[in-house]
């Protein structure tokens, strides 16, 4: 009985662990999305995810030393038109440096006015020297001490003018570097981001930029095309946009240019499928500004026809 018992036993542990694999092997039922995704209009389209520009694109402003920041005459949403002032660093030194080039030139105006009435008299004496040699009152060694006076002379002046020519380079090379602590708007547009503040040291080669500018009176769209499908798309084809996670608000999509370079992605949306170790295609649309808000460095599902 004990022996019958024990495999009954054995038995039913068998089919328990049986059936609880076969549960588990069991797919569940598929999840649906909160939100239906976005379908595409057309027939035939291929797909990509697009990253809202402002047109003509986003200026990365930099400056072009390093140095302390002493003033931000902007904020973000500014509305800037060409050379108005974004910021400015501390330039004392650079002031410094054009007086000192301005001193140098005034020194060196006053030594070719001297060494031009030096040369002025040396020519004088000369002129005087060779008259009284033509009348036979003037030795010959006189009149080439004279000379060689006059030579001396004019080749000082002309030492002169090349110094006064460098110091005034010198000048002009100060005063651009004095220019470039004054930071100017490249052109009209909207300052979309303000990564400094006064008091903060900016470099030059900074992981991002000082200033973010754009012109968002009108928006353009880069949207990533996998390789595979590059050979597809041709120029002026139509494609409309849909706000990522959005199947209702969607932009149609004017062509503008197809950049002619396959590159490594760049633009990744986070979702655990998507492939990073691949190369796309950018093709560049414009659109107008629908009725709801779209904001540069948005990310936008994109269809395009093919």
């Amino acid at each position: 009985m004990p022996k019958r018992l024990t495999f009954y036993l054995a038995l039913a542990g068998i089919i328990a662990v049986t059936l609880l694999v076969f549960r588990q092997r069991q797919s569940g039922p598929v999840p649906q999305p909160l939100v239906p995704p976005p379908q595409s209009p057309y027939a035939d389209s291929i797909g990509g995810r697009g990253l809202v520009e402002s047109v003509n694109e986003n200026v990365r402003i930099a400056p072009a030393t390093s140095a302390l920041i002493r003033d931000v005459t902007v904020k973000v949403g500014s509305r800037v038109s060409q050379d108005d002032i974004l910021f400015s660093m501390d330039d004392r030194e650079a002031r410094s440096a054009v007086q000192v080039a301005q001193a140098q030139l005034a020194v060196l105006d006053a030594q070719v006015a001297t060494s031009q009435t030096i040369l002025a008299d040396r020519r004088d004496q000369l002129d005087r020297t060779t008259r009284l040699r033509q009348k036979n009152v003037s030795s010959e060694d006189e009149a080439k001490r004279n000379l060689f006076a006059w030579q001396v002379a004019d080749h000082q002046l002309q030492s002169t003018i090349a110094d006064l020519d460098l110091a005034r380079a010198r000048l002009a090379d100060a005063l651009v570097r004095l220019e470039q602590l004054t930071i100017r708007a490249p052109r009209d547009g909207t300052v979309l981001q303000v990564n400094i503040r006064p008091g903060e040291y900016v470099m030059v080669n900074a992981a991002e930029p000082a200033i973010l500018l754009g012109d968002i009176s009108q928006l353009q769209l880069r949207v990533d095309v996998d390789e595979s499908d590059a050979p597809s798309i041709r120029e002026g084809c139509a494609g409309v946009a849909f706000l990522k996670g959005s199947r209702d608000k969607s932009v149609p999509l004017e062509f503008l240019r197809i950049d002619p370079y396959i590159l490594p992605k760049k633009s990744l949306s986070g979702e655990s499928t998507e492939r990073v170790d691949t190369r796309v295609l950018q093709v560049i649309f414009r659109f107008k500004n629908p009725d709801f808000p779209v904001y540069v460095g948005q990310q936008m599902d994109v269809f395009i026809r093919q």
